[in-house]
């Protein structure tokens, strides 16, 4: 058996930078940290209506004991008409993702 040994070179142009998977995953997490979601960042992010998101992650009590402030977790639930939602994005995005199987099928791990 042969074995062909070759150099490559690829050039990377001046505006491009590259950096190992896990740097690229910290930089996706800072970019969400000290930021907080209203309704409709929340919406965006999810692709659903608000009343499909109160009903089906943030009412049911399985979440909300999870995800409520007063309950300890980072999701401000509005108290009295014209307040509003606010969510802390780093670690709403973080439930999202571990969670998607359990808010579509309505499941608990």
């Amino acid at each position: 058996m042969q074995k062909l040994k070759a150099e490559v070179v690829i050039t990377i142009p001046e505006d491009m930078v590259l950096i190992t998977r896990v740097e690229y995953e910290m930089l996706k997490q800072k970019e969400l940290s000290g930021l907080y979601w209203n309704m409709k960042d929340l919406e965006k992010r999810i692709n659903k209506k608000s009343e499909w998101i109160k009903e089906n992650i943030l009412y049911p009590g399985r979440f909300r004991k999870i995800l409520d402030i007063n309950k300890g977790g980072f999701v401000y639930y509005p108290e009295t008409k014209g307040q509003h939602w606010s969510f802390q994005a780093t670690k709403m995005a973080e439930f999202l993702d571990n969670n998607f199987g359990n808010i579509f099928s309505g499941k608990i791990q």
